[in-house]
């Protein structure tokens, strides 16, 4: 009985399950054989290879242009600070208002912005050839290369206000920069203009507050660092106003030739060493002796006319013994260079000694030219001048070395006690007045 069942069931399985299946795939597979068959027999054909090619560059053209593809969609670029194209008549009208620069959003397919930005042609335009006198709202537009691109102009209205242009003359004057790249040994002489006069255009309002215009002189730009006369050409011209701020001003010509001249005032003096303060007891400075004895010194003329000696302090304040310095040296005011700026100074001690020096003649210095000073004595006119030095220098010094003075800066008509200045030409002595004050009478010249 279970063997009969079994054969039931197989039988059953084969006949309504097996073998449907094997029929369906067999026919499926014979008609893919046929197909192929068929398939192959018509492409080898050249028309039919015609046919398919045409029909998949219509079906692709179409997805392109509708945009199906992926690669189309859309995306967006920005340009940044665009310039802006005015057009107006520049020689008859300011205008006031336009921003310099703009940004420019662009809007498309990837391949469209790649050649949108490609393209040389970037132009921000705005037409204002028609447009008179006063205040307008007027568009920006971005010219465009290509018209499947949609672009946004940011800001894409502005308001200008146009004037009329006027001119005025005015005066050129020289603002040199950089003067600290000038060699030290060198003075900027002159500076000469052709033609100082120059056309400034504009706004009336802005050329109100026009203070002055400059040409700006650059140091870098001299051909040579040496004295001599030089032609600068093409030097540029700025307007400014009074609180020194640039304005943004037409000016014509916008560049000039300048012709300078560069010379090196200079002078030969001695260093004199000066010893400030006072050695140790029973002690006095013998000799100084220096590495240099003088120095070139370069500046304006007026100073090196004043200056007939370069002072060196030296703090020798307690010195008990020889000493060697090795010492700096100042530039005085207005002095630009030297040759030198270091010297060693040598200081050699000695037992002091002590003198006296008779009949100094006292001279008055800074008394008004209006008055006349004289002393009321005999004993206010000269005076007695104590020397403390070593002994081989004091015995040398003569009351035509020594300096007795009244300063009278300031002083009138009337009689009056004055203290007495003194001082020596040799450094290396202590020079002391004897008699601290004199009195003098001052009268005003007949």
């Amino acid at each position: 009985m279970k063997k009969n069942k079994r054969k039931k069931k197989k039988s059953f399985f084969e006949k309504r399950i097996m073998l449907p299946i094997t029929k369906f795939v067999s026919k499926i597979i014979q008609f893919f054989d046929n197909f192929w068959q068929k398939s192959e027999t018509l492409l080898t054909k050249t028309n039919t290879l015609l046919f398919v090619s045409l029909f998949l560059a219509v079906v692709l053209f179409i997805f392109v242009d509708q945009k199906i593809v992926m690669l189309s969609e859309n995306s967006a670029e920005v340009l940044k600070e665009q310039r802006v194209n005015a057009i107006y008549n520049e020689e008859s009208y300011v205008v006031e208002g336009l921003p310099e620069t703009v940004d420019v959003t662009l809007i498309g397919s990837k391949a469209d912005l790649y050649f949108a930005k490609q393209s040389p042609s970037h132009d921000i335009t705005v037409d204002l050839s028609n447009l008179k006198p006063g205040t307008h709202k007027v568009n920006i537009k971005y010219n465009q290369a290509l018209p499947s691109i949609e672009y946004k102009v940011n800001p894409s209205v502005a308001t200008v206000i146009i004037y009329p242009k006027i001119s005025e003359n005015r005066t050129v004057t020289i603002d040199v920069l950089n003067r600290k790249n000038l060699d030290p040994k060198l003075l900027l002489k002159n500076t000469t203009i052709e033609n100082d006069e120059v056309v400034i255009k504009g706004a009336e309002h802005s050329l109100k507050e026009v203070a002055e215009v400059k040409a700006l002189l650059n140091v870098d730009s001299f051909p040579k660092q040496e004295a001599g006369t030089y032609t600068i050409k093409d030097v540029p011209l700025s307007a400014y106003n009074s609180d020194g701020e640039k304005l943004d001003i037409e000016i014509v010509p916008s560049k000039i030739d300048v012709k300078i001249e560069l010379n090196s005032p200079s002078k030969e003096i001695p260093i004199k060493v000066i010893p400030s303060g006072e050695v140790s007891f029973g002690m006095a400075i013998s000799d100084i002796n220096t590495s240099e004895n003088k120095v070139t010194v370069y500046g304006e003329e007026s100073v090196l006319n004043e200056l007939n000696y370069l002072p060196l302090k030296i703090d020798v304040n307690n010195l008990k013994e020889n000493k060697e310095y090795k010492l700096e040296l100042t530039k005085p005011v207005g002095i630009t260079a030297m040759s030198i700026n270091n010297i060693t100074v040598k200081l050699t001690l000695g037992p002091v000694a002590n003198r006296d020096v008779n009949n100094v003649q006292i001279v008055y210095e800074n008394l008004d030219s209006a008055y006349t000073a004289k002393g009321l004595t005999v004993d206010d006119t000269t005076l007695t001048v104590a020397l403390k030095g070593v002994k081989s220098v004091i015995d040398q010094i003569d009351a035509d070395d020594i300096s007795a003075y009244l300063d009278l800066d300031g002083y009138t008509e009337g009689e009056y006690e004055v203290e007495v200045h003194v001082n020596g030409s040799d450094p290396r002595v202590n020079y002391t007045a004897k008699t601290k004050k004199v009195k003098i009478k001052i009268e005003k010249v007949s």
